[in-house]
């Protein structure tokens, strides 16, 4: 039996760590971020379609924002669909300046159908846009957001995704872990597949849709993840998404653990009905016409089924190690010395504030901190091996991460403090996808779509040099 749970834990392992070397491949080329020049006059007509469901207390910013845009005015309009509301959503966005659809279908509820609803009322206007963008209503966007995305589209590209930030990082550890998944996933996976000529990935809200194309291949996601959905549809039909990092989007994070738990596990319910349903087609096109963009997203589109086989294989090394969870759980680990694991270790820990600080988020003098705290791993290891006090060594370990703490309160500030312990805990914010994607997976086919209340009420210039 002891055998058995090796090998199965084995295949497990291995394939997941294979799929963890494929994206940390693909990381490597987010690395370099190349310097464009907006060299194209405005020319674009754009159509802003802002999705709101009851969102009184942030619409009004959103469409501040939007009149503030540095574009000619004449060139574009700001749409709010008032999805459902039963609140003041509608009065507030028209008394700001935008044109409001008010929508009520309580079957089909949702950001998705609420999308597809008022891109057919924007089809039968007189009035005709060459490009559509989306927005979130608790959103605010760079002055520059049309600018750039009129370079893209007279570059070719027929959808495009904006840089998506956070506007309020420092709430709380939820909000920061959030903000530096995001950072991080701008720089290592959304330029990286730009620079690779791959598909970028839709984040929702911050994008832009060709109007005639998405005319002629109609919207159809309505699933409670319609950005992953419709970015399917594009690669199937022979698109690219196209990437505009200096076009920046700022979305409200959840505060609480509870929020996040609730809004991740409908983005997985969503991944996993969308790899349900799309991944051998994606598969399929990848092998016909020996696309790569097709084979990247078939990968992409399986984040809830590798975090499930991640927790699979913790569990079983558990099991195959009669019920003791060593700090060495992982069957990978035999095919590496112990040296050369835990320089690894280091590596991937380093990584993501070495990111951080390439996308001006982190300040270099902590970056130097997290270096001396990530070799804790072997002071603690020599100091292990002195058999001291397992007190004694808990009062060592606690003491070492003090000392760390305070050094980046003295070399930068209190606000580092924060920083510093927030990162710590982006491990355990990493760790809870676990349980949320089984809980996304079991319920992939409950469709019932649930709002994140946002109550930041933040303004643009606020942001401005943040």
């Amino acid at each position: 039996m002891g055998s058995f749970i090796y090998i199965v834990t084995a295949i497990f392992q291995i394939l997941v760590f294979m799929l963890t070397l494929y994206y940390l491949i693909i990381s490597f080329f987010g690395l370099y971020k190349r310097n464009e020049k907006i060299e194209y006059k405005p020319e674009k007509s754009f159509a802003l379609v802002v999705a709101a469901h009851n969102e009184e207390l942030v619409v009004g910013q959103i469409v501040e924002s939007l009149k503030s845009l540095d574009y000619p005015k004449e060139l574009y309009d700001i749409y709010v669909v008032a999805d459902n509301c039963t609140d003041n959503t509608a009065a507030i966005a028209r008394e700001s300046g935008a044109i409001v659809f008010e929508r009520f279908n309580r079957r089909k509820s949702g950001k998705g159908y609420a999308l597809e609803w008022m891109f057919n009322k924007l089809f039968k206007m007189d009035k005709k846009y060459n490009v559509i963008a989306v927005f979130d209503a608790d959103n605010l966007v760079s002055k520059n957001f049309l600018n750039e995305m009129n370079y893209k589209f007279q570059q070719g590209y027929k959808v495009v995704q904006g840089y998506l930030d956070s506007k309020n990082p420092s709430d709380s550890w939820i909000t920061q872990c959030y903000s530096i998944a995001f950072w991080s996933s701008n720089r290592l996976f959304q330029i990286s597949r730009q620079n690779l000529g791959l598909s970028n990935q839709l984040g929702g809200t911050g994008f832009c849709v060709d109007a005639e194309l998405l005319k002629s291949i109609g919207w159809g996601a309505t699933c409670l993840t319609e950005d992953l959905e419709f970015t399917c549809k594009i690669v199937l039909n022979g698109e690219k998404v196209g990437w505009a990092h200096n076009a920046v989007v700022y979305d409200e994070k959840p505060l609480t653990l509870k929020q996040s738990w609730n809004q991740r596990k409908r983005w997985m319910q969503g991944y996993s009905d969308v790899a349900t349903r799309y991944f051998f087609k994606l598969i399929a096109k990848s092998l016909k016409e020996r696309n790569f963009a097709a084979f990247d997203c078939a990968l992409y589109i399986l984040q809830p089924f590798v975090f499930a086989a991640l927790g699979l294989s913790i569990l079983l090394s558990y099991l195959k190690g009669d019920g003791k969870l060593s700090a060495n759980i992982f069957v990978m680990s035999s095919l590496f010395t112990p040296a050369l694991w835990k320089s690894y270790g280091i590596f991937q820990f380093l990584f993501t504030p070495f990111v951080m600080v390439l996308e001006k988020k982190l300040k270099k003098r902590l970056l130097l901190v997290f270096g001396l705290y990530s070799a804790n791993v072997f002071v603690l290891d020599i100091i292990s091996r002195m058999q001291i006090d397992r007190k004694l060594f808990i009062i060592i370990q606690i003491s070492y991460l003090l000392f760390c703490i305070i050094l980046a309160g003295i070399l930068n500030g209190r606000k580092s403090m924060k920083e510093f312990i927030w990162y710590l805990l982006y491990g355990l914010y990493t760790l809870t996808w676990i349980p949320i994607s089984i809980q996304g997976i079991i319920n992939k086919n409950n469709r019932e779509w649930s709002h994140t209340l946002h109550t930041r009420q933040i303004k643009i210039r606020d942001l401005e040099g943040f």
